[in-house]
């Protein structure tokens, strides 16, 4: 008896039935008509084309500041060498020889002097 119960547990274990496979939901049996590699290229194209879209307005406003910054700062040292030239004609006016020198431009005389009046053409 012995052996005819180890028999028929061997042949219980070898009559197992195996495990069901699942089914993968959604499973097509015909190929997909979306190329999904193509898609997958356009949209990642567009979305690089958008990124470089939304960086073009802050490199022009970049360029016109440098543009504009560049300008100012020659604006300025040209101000700056005209104010030196005005601070030496004033200190140079301060000098009685550049006051007289003016003053002879203006057709001014000094005290003492005749006044000469040349009437008509000079050279000629």
């Amino acid at each position: 008896m012995a052996a005819s119960a180890h028999a028929a547990r061997r042949s219980t274990t070898a009559r197992r039935r195996p495990a069901a496979r699942r089914a993968r939901p959604g499973a097509r049996r015909s190929p997909s008509r979306i190329k999904w590699d193509r898609l997958g290229r356009v949209v990642l194209t567009l979305v690089l084309a958008a990124i470089l879209y939304s960086y073009l307005h802050p490199t022009i406003d970049f360029f016109q500041t440098y543009t504009g910054n560049t300008a100012a700062k020659a604006k300025r040292h040209q101000l700056l060498q005209e104010n030196q030239a005005l601070h030496k004609r004033i200190q140079s006016a301060k000098d009685p020889l550049v006051i007289e020198r003016e003053a002879r431009a203006q057709g001014m005389v000094a005290e003492g002097e005749t006044p000469v009046v040349i009437a008509g053409r000079l050279g000629g």
